[in-house]
Order: structure tokens, then sequence, then C-alpha cells
């Protein structure tokens, strides 16, 4: 596939901190492509960079974060160099970001109805009374029941549930082409998981969404992706097919999530993977996962990886697939 195939296409893309310490990245020399219609699962442990990437992407990163190099084309035109109001009208109407917690995304003291009204009013999509009528339409979509009297509750008079419901309605709102979902089931329970994961599904297909979906699990990934990036202390380390990655995954780290998954008889010892994600700014040499790596080898430390092609679309950053250094 050509970057021109691609609806998104991030670039070598680094994101960087300015700490007391010095400059740290927090994602670094990060690339992959979306096309239309596609999903993309993002996936990682916690502190991998996945929501520093999706900032990213809308330029929504706080400081002391700034975006260091790179590129972010969206329908070939490089967001990274777009002034803001130029991003102002690109974020909510053509790429949508749902966040991983509704009760902090949503404004307290707006009812839900003037939340989603406003989306549509902001960009120009509709009047006031156009909005709300819209508003109420969008509620049902998501299948908030009793739609035209929940359009005026305020957040904390609703569910879990129904909240994300709500911010899915607003992400909707503008019809956009990319819809970027940060953790969007993290915060509820199993059962609502699943209903919002059938709504996001819905909502793919009945508006020709691609969708970039941020989690840490692996089995979101092989409900809803089409395509995998697995991340680990900010880089991409495995991309590919993701029937082809979760059957037979080529990095270590890759090996160890997968390991990881609860299965077999109970009792049965759980599959950890040994020490964690390195924090911020102590991102050892070389490859990032060695210090946790049951196959590391010399060239492991010395310097990062690059890409290998082990398959179809498959591609790995993994010395154990550089025949030259084995």
């Amino acid at each position: 596939m050509t970057k021109g195939d691609a609806l998104l296409a991030v670039d070598h893309l680094t994101t960087v901190f300015d700490l007391p310490s010095g400059t740290v990245p927090a994602v670094n020399d990060v690339s992959f492509e979306i096309r239309a219609g596609e999903t993309l699962g993002l996936v990682g442990e916690s502190g991998s960079g996945k929501s520093v990437t999706a900032l990213s992407i809308l330029r929504l990163v706080q400081s002391p974060g700034r975006i260091e190099s790179g590129a972010v084309v969206y329908k070939g035109q490089n967001l990274l160099t777009l002034p803001e109001s130029g991003m102002q009208a690109i974020r909510g109407a053509e790429i949508s970001l749902i966040f991983q917690e509704p009760m902090t995304a949503l404004n307290p003291v707006f009812t839900i109805g003037d939340q989603i009204a406003e989306a549509l009013t902001v960009h120009g999509r509709a009047t006031a009374r156009e909005a709300r009528a819209q508003a109420v339409q969008l509620l049902e979509a998501v299948r908030i029941p009793e739609a035209a009297t929940r359009v005026r509750d305020y957040p904390h008079q609703l569910s879990g549930g129904m909240r994300q419901r709500v911010l899915i309605a607003i992400a909707l709102a503008c019809r956009p082409s990319l819809v970027i979902a940060d953790e969007p089931t993290t915060a509820l329970d199993v059962t609502i998981q699943a209903q919002i994961l059938d709504l996001l599904r819905e909502m793919r297909t009945a508006f020709n969404l691609s969708l970039l979906l941020v989690t840490h699990d692996l089995g979101v990934i092989a409900e809803m992706a089409d395509r995998v990036a697995v991340m680990y202390a900010g880089r991409i380390v495995e991309t590919g097919p993701v029937r082809t990655v979760l059957r037979h995954p080529q990095h270590p780290y890759t090996q160890g999530l997968l390991a990881s998954i609860p299965s077999g008889p109970p009792g049965r010892r759980l599959v950890a993977i040994d020490g964690s994600v390195p924090p911020l700014g102590a991102t050892p040499s070389g490859c990032a996962f060695h210090p946790r790596c049951p196959s590391r080898f010399e060239p492991c430390t010395s310097a990062p990886p690059p890409d290998y092609t082990v398959g179809a679309a498959h591609d790995v950053k993994c010395y154990l697939h550089d025949h030259a250094a084995r």
C-alpha cells in the first residue's frame, strides 16, 4: 500500500516531554497507516505511549509535552503544519476522539443534549434548533432509551455505560471519517463493555468509519480490529493483520502479552512478563524490551532494531529475525 492509499498516515512521529532531567521521548519514531473503513488496534501495557500517540494525532499534547518531529498526514494534508484554526476545523468534524473516562470528558453543568448540539453548531453543521433535534436522533442511534427525555439530563444522572454512549454520540455528530477511541471500555463492567463494543461495530458500519482503537486488552483487539500495532516504551514493535499477529506473534513482547492471558483449568498459575514498562526517561539502550526479554542476545543492548518483514504486511522490530546477527 502506498501512502496515497491511506486515510491517515503517521510517519516517524516523535513526541517528547521537557522534564527537569532533560528531554525524553514518550512516542519514539512511530509510523503506521489506517485505510478508509479499517480498524487499527493500538495495543500495549499502561505507560507504553498509546494515549500520547492518539493525542499527538490531534495535536492535543499538553505542555511540557510537544511533538518534536514527524508527520501526520490525513487525506493528503500534514496536520502538523496546519495553523491552529485549521486543526480546530479538523477536530470533531473530520477526526473525533472518544475519551476513556466519560465523567471527566463531559461537562457536568451542561445537559447532554447541549453538549451534543454544541459539536454540531461549532462546526456549522446545524442551527441551534436543528442541533437539538439531531441530538435526540444521535442518542437514539447509540441506543439510549427515551432519548427525547434523556436529552435534558445532566451527566451525573446517567450510568457509566450511558455516559460512554453520549461520548460516542458526540464523536459521531459531525459524521467524521476517523474516530480515535482511547480505552473506550476501561471504566465499564464486562457486560457494558460488550454492549459498547457492539455499538462501535454497528456505528463503524452505519457511518462508514475508520477506527483507531487504543487499548491494553487483546480480547478487544481480536474482536474489533482488522490490523494491530503492538507498542512498547514509545515504539511500535510489531504490526500486521490481527489474525496473523495473534496466532503467530513474532516479537517476544507480543508473545508475552498473549501468554499472560488467563487460560486453562482453574488454579493454573498465571504467566507474567518479568519486570515492568520502563518509566519516562529511563528507557534502556538498544531494544527497550531487552531487560525483560528471555531471548535477548548481543545486539539487543547496543541499538534499537529496525523493522524486519516476517510475512505479508507483517513487520517486527526484533534482532531474532536478523539472520546475520544470530
